[in-house]
């Protein structure tokens, strides 16, 4: 799968188990968070007022 900015965390994370570091990191709780099966990258980060192309960097996700 290709993740991008319209994947959902639950995607991510699935691809990705070592993204809930850098997830922490920029102070998103995914992990546990109930929006995260149906919420996407890109949603999350406006929701935390994250630079989408940062997290996406962060988490070596091309745009």
């Amino acid at each position: 799968m290709t993740l991008s900015a319209d994947s959902t965390f639950t995607e991510l994370l699935r691809e990705k188990p070592e993204a809930v570091e850098i997830l922490q990191r920029f102070g998103m709780g995914c992990i546990g968070c109930a929006l995260a099966s149906g919420e996407t990258i890109a949603q999350g980060a406006q929701a935390h007022g994250i630079p989408v192309k940062e997290l996406l960097l962060a988490l070596g996700i091309e745009e």
